[in-house]
């Protein structure tokens, strides 16, 4: 019985590498080669393919049909792209929507050779589908977290290079130049793209869009208002690094005082799958009767429910906003 699943799942492993391989990495491998050898050669071809890549609309796939298909479609799109963009991944839509059609796939053919229901088999796989998604979420987040504990001292950086009588644009690249990623990065990519054409106010508005961070959107306001109105940008930069490192330590001090809410919220989270799994090591042949009767299958199908909903329930009590 174990043969043909594990054979079967490796069959499916080796058709979705390959897919994988051939559709995605090697023409995304062939267009990045092009584009050195591009750069390499120097004058109009150099300025024109870094034009290409600081245009605001990123490529979703190398493939053009694919790429056509996820035009046509920017409500599910855009969501993904700028997930993928904040995560800082370097990937495209169709890469991460081809790794959760085949985390879906994957464990649909699993389950439904293991246990024979077709039913729990979709159930799973849809649940897995996600999976790629969570993790490029989780990965984003914690990009997001690190920018914002480096935000403040890009602030003063930025200060203080106006203050020295430098531009706000040479305050930019300075940033970019000596501040670790993800701060330096998308200083960069605000800095390369005014560099190359596009104006100043749309990259600092493309700046504040790819951090969904409110102290970014008080940082674009600030700048683009001084533009406009006038007035000592240095002291105003200063006063936001201020408001924001206050900002910063009242998280902080929440996240400590929730500490225990949320510890006891993975605990109870995590308890019913974590007894589930030691019981179908401990005695299999009392957990068999989940995926062997129907009437477990259903029990199984319920609990999943019900742990899903739970979860998302504990999830929105420990979760305080600040």
């Amino acid at each position: 019985m174990l043969l043909p699943v594990v054979g079967t799942f490796a069959l499916v492993a080796l058709i979705i590498s390959a897919a994988y391989f051939l559709l995605i990495l090697k023409p995304e491998q062939d267009q990045q080669s092009a584009l050195r050898r591009r750069m390499k050669s120097g004058g109009i071809a150099k300025v024109g393919s870094l034009g290409g890549l600081l245009k605001e609309d990123t490529q979703l796939s190398t493939i053009p049909v694919v790429r056509a298909i996820l035009g046509s479609v920017d409500g599910l799109t855009g969501p993904a792209q700028r997930l993928i963009d904040r995560s800082g991944l370097k990937l495209t839509v169709a890469s991460l929507l081809l790794m959760c059609l085949c985390a879906g796939t994957a464990a649909f053919v699993v389950v439904q050779s293991v246990t024979h229901y077709m039913f729990l088999a979709a159930a799973i796989g849809g649940l897995v589908m996600f999976t790629p998604i969570w993790v490029v979420t989780m990965i984003a987040g914690r990009r997001v977290m690190k920018f914002e504990e480096q935000f403040p001292e890009a602030i003063d950086l930025l200060a203080r290079a106006l203050r020295a009588g430098h531009a706000f644009t040479s305050g930019l690249s300075m940033v970019a130049e000596e501040l670790p990623a993800p701060v330096g990065t998308e200083f960069r990519l605000a800095y390369d793209r005014q560099n190359f054409g596009m104006p100043l106010p749309a990259a600092l508005r493309e700046l504040g869009n790819r951090v969904p961070l409110l102290d970014a959107k008080f940082f674009v306001t600030a700048v683009l208002t001084q533009r406009d109105a006038g007035g000592n940008l240095s002291e105003v930069l200063d006063n936001l690094a201020s408001v924001i490192r206050e900002r910063f330590k009242v998280k902080r001090q929440v996240r400590v005082v929730t500490a225990h809410a949320r510890m006891t919220g993975w605990v109870l989270a995590m308890l019913p799958p974590g007894l589930g799994l030691a019981l179908t090591f401990l005695s299999p042949e009392n957990m068999s009767v989940l995926w062997t009767d129907p009437l477990g299958i259903k029990f199984l199908v319920g609990a999943l429910i019900l742990q899903v909903i739970g979860t998302l329930i504990i999830r929105k009590l420990v979760d305080i906003e600040y």
